[in-house]
């Protein structure tokens, strides 16, 4: 009995079982029926999704750049010790920032004053070149024009830091001030190709100039001062470091990215991670340039005006001229050319004209020594034979105009020298790393005491150049000029060797040749300068 019950029992559960799986397959055949009939009721669901899904992720870089823009200046973004979101040489350059030109700005705040004044404009123009930087990696090489415009923040740095030192001559601290105005035009290393390294090099050397200045001030006295030099100068010296790891022949722009533009830059700096804030508005306009006032001038000239007005007329030009006849001809009247000029006009009385102006005798000017930006004026010096620049910078040049029977002295380096318009004038300098050039002048004598690679003579009359012992390697360039002595120091004295004036060609039945004509040399050359 037990049996036959457990025997039915399985067999109910069996029943069962079956069942349950045809009602499952059922479920399944009405949820799939349902599914096809929820999708052919809502068509674009799937696209609505993946809306949605894009949406969300926009969401999620907003974001992103909002707590980037929040962040405290200095931070460049990083999380865990890594820079993200960013290209590798931006990240090589936060580490220059956060390292080298942080430490500059420490050490200057301890001088305080001036230099820390100075110091936090060349952390800002370095921010600005931070965020140049960024902008190059996300974005291609731009076109010409827009260069200049994308490079307009970091000039204006450069122009504020130079201008506050020219504002500062009278601090204590214009050594250290010149050392960072001579050197800040490195970071124009982004538009330097194929080789920006060197050019910051150049800079560097510039700031040398004055920091040796400062450690001979100093270097016994107050040793911040020689941590303040150490500094500034490791600054440019691993900015190099930076240029031949990452933009050896130029800046490196993206390759995938967009072409930058005014516009697209604006909107990367505006919203980037970790960028400084946007650079002030620009300055107010300055004056008109010379140029252009003088171009204005001239159009509202109404003397200018009236023979414009004249030239228009055209035809009627010629109504207002007399009619002359055969008996007023010169070449018809033998009479007329014995007495020198034409007979009066029958119809009118001959009235003199007004009288030319008398020539007034030349304007005398003021004389001037003075050092105009980076230029030193000498004009309208005569008779002065004490004339002295002694305070010469690398990057300065000399312009003397229309000076007479006066000599000047340059000590130092000097960029170049032009000597335009002079007569009777001498001129002794230590160093010129250009060229010395005299145009249009008559009776000059140089005397080099150091070096100088060039010098140019042109359309002038009588120049006598004394060489050094080191600057015997220099080459003269000549043109349009006569009279032209090079003296070279030999034994203790100078033997004169003049420069040729003349020259004779010949046809060799494939090219001419041109050869100097022999002269002689002088046995008695005139006394050096000094």
């Amino acid at each position: 009995m037990k049996k036959s019950v457990t025997s039915g029992t399985h067999t109910s559960n069996g029943e069962e079982r079956v069942r349950m799986q045809e009602l499952s397959s059922l479920g399944s055949l009405f949820e799939k029926k349902q599914c096809k009939e929820l999708i052919h009721m809502f068509p674009r669901m799937a696209e609505m999704q993946g809306l949605m899904e894009r949406l969300e992720r926009a969401v999620g870089r907003l974001e992103l750049l909002s707590a980037g823009s929040h962040r405290p200046p200095g931070d460049c973004g990083e999380v865990n010790g890594v820079n993200g979101g960013v290209a590798p040489s931006v990240e090589a350059f936060d580490k220059l920032m956060n390292g080298m030109v942080a430490e500059f700005l420490k050490k200057s705040r301890i001088l305080a004053g001036d230099v820390e004044t100075h110091a936090e404009m060349v952390h800002s123009a370095f921010q600005a070149q931070r965020a140049f930087l960024l902008m190059a990696s996300q974005y291609q090489q731009p076109q010409e024009n827009d260069v200049a415009a994308l490079l307009k923040p970091i000039s204006e740095k450069i122009q504020e830091i130079q201008t506050f030192r020219e504002r500062n001559r009278g601090s204590t601290m214009f050594n250290h001030l010149s050392a960072v105005s001579e050197s800040i035009p490195a970071l124009g290393w982004i538009a330097v190709s194929p080789k920006p390294g060197p050019y910051v090099k150049e800079m560097n050397d510039a700031a040398t100039f004055y920091t040796n200045r400062v450690l001979k001030d100093y270097k016994h006295s107050d040793l911040r001062h020689v941590d303040w030099v150490k500094s500034y100068l490791n600054i440019w010296s691993e900015l190099q470091a930076y240029i031949k790891e990452h933009h050896t022949t130029g800046l490196t722009w993206s390759k995938t990215g967009p072409v930058a533009s005014t516009a697209s830059a604006l909107s990367v700096l505006s919203l980037g991670p970790g960028l400084p804030p946007p650079p002030p508005p620009p300055p107010p306009p300055g004056p008109p340039l010379l140029f252009e006032n003088e171009g204005m001038k001239e159009a509202s000239s109404p003397s200018r005006s009236a023979l414009f007005a004249q030239l228009n007329q055209g035809e009627a030009i010629t109504k207002g001229l007399r009619h002359v006849t055969d008996d007023q001809k010169t070449y018809k009247n033998p009479n007329l050319r014995a007495h020198g000029g034409q007979s009066p006009s029958p119809t009118k009385t001959h009235t003199p004209g007004p009288k030319s102006p008398q020539s007034h005798p030349p304007k005398k000017h003021a004389p001037v020594l003075e050092l105009e930006g980076k230029k030193w004026r000498v004009e309208y010096q005569e008779d002065r034979n004490d004339l002295v620049i002694s305070e010469t910078e690398l990057r300065q040049v000399a312009y003397v105009f229309k000076c007479g029977k006066s000599t000047l002295q340059i000590k130092g380096k000097i960029n170049s020298i032009i000597i335009d318009n002079c007569k009777k004038f001498g001129l002794v300098f230590d160093n010129v790393v250009g060229i010395v050039e005299v145009i249009n002048s008559k009776d000059i004598q140089m005397q080099v005491m150091g070096k100088v690679p060039t010098i140019s003579i042109n359309k002038t009359e009588g120049c006598h150049i004394y060489l050094s012992e080191d600057a015997l390697d220099c080459e003269i360039v000549s043109a349009k000029s006569s009279e032209m002595n090079i003296l070279i120091p030999q034994d203790g004295d100078y033997r004169e060797f003049p420069v040729p004036e003349q020259f004779k060609t010949a046809w060799d039945g494939a090219k001419l040749i041109t050869e100097p004509t022999e002269i002689m040399v002088s046995e008695r050359p005139p006394k050096p300068l000094t």
